[in-house]
């Protein structure tokens, strides 16, 4: 069934937030550990030996002291696990029991969604079991044990990546599952059945897929498995065998390593898309644990608009021959849709003689990383490829090259790179740009960017960082559209990429390799609203209240009235607050951020809950509120109490007792304690 655009509604995403846990949601991630009021665990962001990320449950909102990360649930998911808004709905939504509004769905599409849903939680769950049984023969095989250790892998490294042994027998996988007659066991790819082959019994022939292999699970950027590649010990064919196309399992949008590589990613500011299993676990061994691999397939869109969920910039890493050169043309055409003013996407072509394995253990881990920094970048790799084959000394073969470049040109989307490879390739034709581009016009191409083909991904910009609550556009949320920036940390395209390149040694990843990427301090957190620091008493109330809205039942009626008859821009919050929470009862900011899309106080609130969140210590803040309410309460009593002295003065005999309650609750007010 085609996926059609879902709207979702604000109050939706609202009842989700109010009902999910930050601190579950994470937990599931990061482990996690009781710190006071709050949650403490490695920032799975960014490489630290010490905890700084805080999750508060009260607040339903996390928070990285180190990198300034920061974001709620939805945010969480598609920041760490690299889920598009709606999948990360949908996901919190699956485990909150709520269905998502589907208008445009049927009963009938709803209901095959639901069994398509439980059958791939059915087949991964087939798969995990098999990985877990391959694991267990690893152990069992001095032979299998031998050849990993040959290739200089740890037991460590072979156990962060599941590696295992599929035995020799034809049938292993029988004394797993009780039942090898199991339809599920050929749907997840795991078993083959030759229907016009009869076995004794009179049933279809059954074998296992994979026999006598190193197994290297494939696990989508959620952790589930998906499928297995298999390498052969000693000589064989094929020397790869990767799981068939599943329900749960597309090679042209999956990446293997992925899962396992996404804070080795953050933290080196970019991804190493290599050609093979072995690249990436043997890289990851080296210390350059941010490395994926293609699944026995050419580079696709899905490919690189999954990588660009993690970081900006993206490394494709080939061999030196004509069949690595092939290979990066097909990664050039997948990347430049998505090649945006603010990626850079960029080639490395290792000598010919070597993999990158071979190539670090003989040239060292530097060595390695300046040919990464020195790889070659998306405009001069379009201008080589327009250019293949081109005779530029003579007219036809600058009339060739003019041809060749126009489609790659085409597919760049709008912007400064654009234009400018515009201006170089219209040196390197002779002709002029407007002619150029003219002439290209003529042809029929046009200058505009090619639509993504059927199963492309669609272009899209990187979404710009918004506010700490996630920014959404103010009335609904397509999946047709860009989904916004949740809850995320934001680095500038210098931070993630250029600085990178320095030679200075940051926090790491484990010991050594991409730990020592980063360069710099580390990018300030979102910000909720528009910078206004608060310049009242008043302004500082509207922060810890909206951040602590729990605190709001703790006050009396007449502070609720005072509050709600603040002139604005306070009034009008403290008022909405009370109307939020009337109706909704108490929530955490994430909620009531949602509510507040769209209404006239967003930009004004967002700002004040700014200050308060950037220090998340909620004891601290419920301290200062009552100790500002008593300001307040302070402030009030002394203007209704001027008010009163001036009516004595004009002889309003009737004042004079009020007059003195209010004077006598003053300094009662300043003589005991906060409350």
């Amino acid at each position: 069934m085609q996926n059609t655009p879902v709207a979702i509604p604000q109050t939706f995403i609202q009842e989700l937030l109010n009902r999910v846990d930050v601190v579950d949601v994470v937990g599931r991630y990061v482990q996690l550990k009781k710190g006071g009021a709050n949650f403490m665990g490695l920032c799975p962001f960014h490489g630290e030996k010490s905890p700084s990320f805080s999750v508060s449950p009260t607040k339903q909102f996390y928070h990285c002291f180190g990198c300034g990360a920061n974001g709620n649930a939805i945010g969480f998911l598609m920041e760490h696990a690299g889920m598009s808004f709606i999948e990360a709905v949908k996901d919190l939504a699956q485990q909150t029991g709520m269905q998502v509004p589907e208008d445009d769905a049927s009963p009938q599409d709803r209901e095959r969604a639901a069994q398509q849903r439980q059958k791939q939680a059915t087949l991964n769950d087939v798969l995990e079991k098999a990985a877990h049984a391959y694991a267990k023969h690893l152990k069992a095989s001095p032979r299998a044990v031998a050849y990993l250790k040959g290739r200089g892998l740890s037991g460590e490294i072979a156990r962060t990546f599941g590696l295992g042994y599929a035995p020799e027998g034809w049938r292993s996988l029988a004394s797993v599952f009780p039942d090898y007659a199991d339809p599920l066991l050929v749907e997840s790819g795991m078993v083959i059945t030759h229907e016009d082959e009869k076995g004794q019994d009179g049933e279809a022939k059954r074998y296992d897929r994979f026999r006598d292999r190193i197994m290297f699970p494939i696990r989508n950027v959620k952790g589930e498995y998906i499928g297995f590649g298999g390498r052969v010990l000693d000589k064989g064919e094929p020397k790869y065998l990767n799981s068939p196309e599943t329900p749960v399992f597309s090679k042209g949008r999956e990446l293997y390593g992925l899962f396992e590589a996404r804070t080795a990613i953050r933290v080196a500011g970019y991804a190493l898309v290599t050609e093979g299993y072995m690249d990436v676990v043997a890289l990851a061994q080296l210390g350059f644990a941010n490395a994926v691999a293609t699944l026995g397939t050419a580079c696709t869109p899905d490919h690189v608009q999954k990588l660009f969920r993690f970081t900006d910039a993206v490394v494709f890493s080939f061999d030196g021959d004509a069949a690595g050169r092939r290979a990066a043309r097909k990664a050039l055409d997948a990347a430049l849709p998505l090649a945006t003013d603010t990626r850079s996407v960029k080639f490395l072509f290792l000598p010919s003689e070597h993999d990158p394995d071979s190539f670090i253990r003989e040239n060292g881990e530097a060595a390695f990383a300046q040919c990464v920094k020195d790889a070659v970048p998306l405009s001069r790799f379009l201008i080589e490829a327009a250019g293949a084959d081109c005779d530029l000394s003579s007219a036809e073969g600058r009339a060739r090259m003019a041809s060749q470049a126009r489609p790659l040109w085409s597919a760049l989307p709008d912007g400064a790179l654009k234009q400018q490879l515009l201006g170089e390739l219209a040196n390197g034709t002779g002709i002029g740009s407007q002619d150029l581009l003219q002439l290209w016009q003529q042809a029929g191409a046009g200058h505009r960017p090619r639509r993504a083909g059927a199963g492309e991904a669609p272009v899209r910009e990187r979404e710009p960082v918004g506010d700490g609550g996630g920014a959404f556009p103010p009335s609904e949320y397509r999946s047709s559209g860009a989904p916004p920036a949740y809850g995320a940390r934001s680095a500038s395209h210098g931070e993630a990429w250029g600085q990178s390149h320095g030679q200075g040694s940051g926090g790491g990843y484990g010991n050594k390799g991409f730990g020592k990427w980063r360069k710099g301090p580390p990018p300030p957190p979102r910000m909720l609203g528009s910078q206004r620091v608060a310049t009242s008493r008043a302004d500082r109330a509207v922060g810890l209240l909206l951040a602590n809205a729990q605190a709001w039942d703790n006050l009396s009626a007449d502070d609720h009235a005072m509050l709600a008859h603040l002139p604005p821009p306070q009034g009008p919050a403290f008022a909405w607050l009370e109307a939020q929470l009337h109706e909704h009862g108490p929530q955490p900011w994430v909620a009531l951020r949602e509510a507040l899309r769209g209404h006239e106080s967003e930009p004004y609130i967002c700002a004040q809950v700014e200050q308060v969140t950037l220090v998340n210590d909620q004891a601290s803040e419920l301290s200062e509120l009552a100790g500002i309410m008593d300001l307040l309460r302070g402030d009030t009593l002394k203007a209704l109490a001027d008010q009163l002295a001036l009516r004595v003065q004009q002889g309003d005999v009737s004042a004079y007792e009020e007059f003195k309650r209010v004077t006598d609750s003053i300094k009662a007010l300043k003589s005991g304690p906060a409350v």
